[in-house]
């Protein structure tokens, strides 16, 4: 059975591109448009997997990553940031939060399936 990734993205064209490279790589893909969504189906779905992007509308990612912590139902599901921030501190920020690792955009497709796999042991 394929594993089962959440992809919690405000941007079209972001969710498209992260989307096609995951189903290509054989997941199954839950899509969510912002920080509330996300934590709602992260406990709903329990998927095995929840890429995370930290600039969302709403709450941001570091603050859905944290409720997600909270809950009982998907606290165990690790959790990638995905983030433009590439400033000193935000990936210490994103791992206080709750981040078991970090994705910088631009993306590059050839890495995105590598630090996945990573995290899906």
């Amino acid at each position: 059975m394929a594993k089962r990734i959440l992809i919690v993205e405000d941007n079209e064209n972001n969710m498209y591109l992260i989307s096609f490279i995951l189903k290509k790589g054989g997941y199954e893909i839950i899509q969510a448009w912002n920080g509330e969504e996300g934590v709602e189906l992260a406990k709903k779905e329990r998927p095995d997997l929840i890429v995370m992007d930290i600039m969302l509308p709403g709450i941001d990612g570091y603050e859905a990553t944290k409720r997600i912590r909270e809950t009982d139902d998907a606290k165990e599901i690790p959790v990638v940031a995905l983030t433009s921030y590439a400033m000193v501190g935000d990936r210490e920020k994103a791992f206080a939060a709750g981040c078991a690792g970090y994705i910088e955009k631009p993306l590059d497709p050839e890495k995105i399936l590598e630090e996945i796999e990573k995290y899906l042991k």
